[in-house]
Protein backbone atom coordinates (compact mmCIF):
# COMPACT_ATOMS: atom_id res chain seq x y z
CA UNK A 1 0.00 0.00 0.00
CA UNK A 2 1.45 3.28 -0.96
CA UNK A 3 0.12 6.32 0.50
CA UNK A 4 0.06 9.75 -1.10
CA UNK A 5 -1.22 13.00 0.73
CA UNK A 6 -2.49 15.92 -1.05
CA UNK A 7 -3.05 19.14 -0.04
CA UNK A 8 -3.72 22.91 -1.76
CA UNK A 9 -4.56 26.35 -0.44
CA UNK A 10 -4.01 28.87 -3.25
CA UNK A 11 -6.13 28.70 -6.57
CA UNK A 12 -3.90 27.33 -9.10
CA UNK A 13 -2.06 29.03 -12.21
CA UNK A 14 -5.71 29.64 -14.27
CA UNK A 15 -7.67 30.30 -11.09
CA UNK A 16 -8.69 26.61 -10.13
CA UNK A 17 -9.65 26.49 -6.52
CA UNK A 18 -7.65 24.25 -4.57
CA UNK A 19 -10.33 21.52 -4.52
CA UNK A 20 -10.26 21.60 -7.86
CA UNK A 21 -5.82 21.46 -8.30
CA UNK A 22 -6.23 18.75 -5.06
CA UNK A 23 -9.07 16.73 -7.44
CA UNK A 24 -6.93 16.95 -10.95
CA UNK A 25 -4.03 16.24 -9.06
CA UNK A 26 -5.73 12.72 -7.69
CA UNK A 27 -6.84 12.46 -11.39
CA UNK A 28 -2.86 12.70 -12.31
CA UNK A 29 -2.01 9.74 -10.11
CA UNK A 30 -3.90 7.33 -11.87
CA UNK A 31 -1.27 7.64 -14.80
CA UNK A 32 1.56 6.56 -12.84
CA UNK A 33 2.88 3.45 -14.30
CA UNK A 34 2.23 0.36 -12.20
CA UNK A 35 -0.07 1.97 -9.88
CA UNK A 36 -3.66 1.52 -9.54
CA UNK A 37 -5.42 4.05 -6.87
CA UNK A 38 -7.38 1.81 -4.62
CA UNK A 39 -8.93 4.27 -3.01
CA UNK A 40 -9.66 8.41 -2.45
CA UNK A 41 -10.54 9.89 0.85
CA UNK A 42 -12.72 12.50 1.33
CA UNK A 43 -11.55 16.16 1.10
CA UNK A 44 -11.31 18.58 4.43
CA UNK A 45 -10.63 21.75 4.89
CA UNK A 46 -7.65 22.36 7.71
CA UNK A 47 -5.82 25.30 9.35
CA UNK A 48 -2.55 25.27 8.05
CA UNK A 49 0.22 23.62 10.22
CA UNK A 50 2.23 25.01 12.35
CA UNK A 51 -0.24 27.73 12.77
CA UNK A 52 -0.04 30.57 9.84
CA UNK A 53 -1.48 33.34 8.39
CA UNK A 54 -2.39 32.17 5.12
CA UNK A 55 -5.16 30.42 3.88
CA UNK A 56 -6.58 27.04 5.13
CA UNK A 57 -5.80 24.36 3.20
CA UNK A 58 -7.86 21.17 1.06
CA UNK A 59 -6.48 17.96 1.97
CA UNK A 60 -6.98 14.54 1.20
CA UNK A 61 -4.77 10.98 0.70
CA UNK A 62 -4.51 8.76 -1.84
CA UNK A 63 -4.07 4.95 -1.68
CA UNK A 64 -2.00 3.43 -4.14
CA UNK A 65 -1.46 -0.32 -4.76
CA UNK A 66 1.60 -1.64 -6.93
CA UNK A 67 5.32 -1.22 -6.38
CA UNK A 68 7.23 1.78 -6.77
CA UNK A 69 10.56 2.91 -5.90
CA UNK A 70 10.34 5.42 -3.46
CA UNK A 71 12.96 8.03 -5.11
CA UNK A 72 11.46 7.43 -9.00
CA UNK A 73 7.61 8.08 -7.26
CA UNK A 74 8.70 11.36 -4.99
CA UNK A 75 10.11 12.88 -8.91
CA UNK A 76 7.09 11.75 -10.15
CA UNK A 77 5.08 13.25 -7.72
CA UNK A 78 7.16 16.52 -8.09
CA UNK A 79 6.49 16.97 -11.56
CA UNK A 80 2.75 16.77 -10.92
CA UNK A 81 3.54 19.37 -8.44
CA UNK A 82 5.11 21.20 -11.08
CA UNK A 83 2.26 20.59 -13.39
CA UNK A 84 0.27 22.91 -11.30
CA UNK A 85 2.07 25.61 -10.37
CA UNK A 86 4.24 24.48 -7.57
CA UNK A 87 7.30 26.42 -6.64
CA UNK A 88 9.38 25.42 -4.34
CA UNK A 89 9.85 28.18 -1.36
CA UNK A 90 10.47 28.63 2.31
CA UNK A 91 9.03 25.68 4.22
CA UNK A 92 5.51 25.50 5.24
CA UNK A 93 4.77 28.07 2.67
CA UNK A 94 1.27 28.26 0.87
CA UNK A 95 0.81 26.47 -2.39
CA UNK A 96 -0.99 25.75 -4.96
CA UNK A 97 -0.18 21.56 -4.64
CA UNK A 98 1.68 19.37 -1.92
CA UNK A 99 1.98 16.21 -2.79
CA UNK A 100 3.29 14.00 0.13
CA UNK A 101 4.93 10.44 0.13
CA UNK A 102 3.42 9.01 3.22
CA UNK A 103 4.22 5.38 2.81
CA UNK A 104 5.39 3.05 0.40
CA UNK A 105 4.70 -0.53 1.43
CA UNK A 106 6.01 -0.27 5.51
CA UNK A 107 9.58 0.80 4.05
CA UNK A 108 11.70 2.70 6.42
CA UNK A 109 14.22 5.08 4.93
CA UNK A 110 15.98 7.46 6.72
CA UNK A 111 17.84 8.34 3.30
CA UNK A 112 18.17 9.44 0.51
CA UNK A 113 15.10 11.02 -0.42
CA UNK A 114 12.35 10.67 0.41
CA UNK A 115 12.70 9.65 4.03
CA UNK A 116 9.88 7.00 4.89
CA UNK A 117 6.86 7.18 6.30
CA UNK A 118 7.04 10.88 6.03
CA UNK A 119 8.85 11.86 9.14
CA UNK A 120 5.66 14.34 10.19
CA UNK A 121 3.15 12.53 9.12
CA UNK A 122 2.21 11.17 12.70
CA UNK A 123 2.21 14.51 13.89
CA UNK A 124 -0.70 16.21 11.27
CA UNK A 125 -4.68 15.67 11.97
CA UNK A 126 -4.45 16.87 7.31
CA UNK A 127 -2.93 13.80 7.17
CA UNK A 128 -4.55 11.27 9.51
CA UNK A 129 -7.69 11.53 9.25
CA UNK A 130 -8.22 11.22 5.52
CA UNK A 131 -5.93 8.53 5.53
CA UNK A 132 -8.16 7.09 8.09
CA UNK A 133 -11.04 7.06 5.27
CA UNK A 134 -8.68 4.42 2.95
CA UNK A 135 -6.61 2.86 5.33
CA UNK A 136 -8.22 2.80 8.44
CA UNK A 137 -6.28 -0.46 9.99
CA UNK A 138 -2.84 1.53 8.69
CA UNK A 139 0.09 0.86 11.35
CA UNK A 140 3.10 3.55 11.00
CA UNK A 141 5.84 1.81 9.59
CA UNK A 142 8.55 3.37 12.13
CA UNK A 143 6.52 4.37 15.42
CA UNK A 144 4.47 0.42 15.04
CA UNK A 145 1.35 2.53 16.11
CA UNK A 146 -1.79 2.12 14.72
CA UNK A 147 -3.67 4.75 13.12
CA UNK A 148 -6.32 5.21 15.52
CA UNK A 149 -3.60 5.46 18.56
CA UNK A 150 -1.52 8.23 16.56
CA UNK A 151 -5.05 10.13 16.21
CA UNK A 152 -5.68 10.16 19.96
CA UNK A 153 -2.04 11.65 20.51
CA UNK A 154 -2.75 14.55 18.28
CA UNK A 155 -3.26 17.81 19.97
CA UNK A 156 -6.05 19.71 18.84
CA UNK A 157 -6.57 20.88 14.84
CA UNK A 158 -9.03 22.47 13.03
CA UNK A 159 -10.05 19.79 10.10
CA UNK A 160 -13.82 19.49 8.52
CA UNK A 161 -15.05 17.93 5.62
CA UNK A 162 -14.92 20.08 2.77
Amino acid sequence: MILVAIGANLPGWHGESPLRTCRAAAEALRSLPGLRVAALSRWYVTAPQPRADQPDYVNGVARLEGTADPAALLARLQAIEAAAGRERGAANAARTLDLDLIDVNGAVRNRPDPVLPHPRAHERAFVLVPLGDVAPGWLHPRLGRPLAALLAALPPQRIAPA
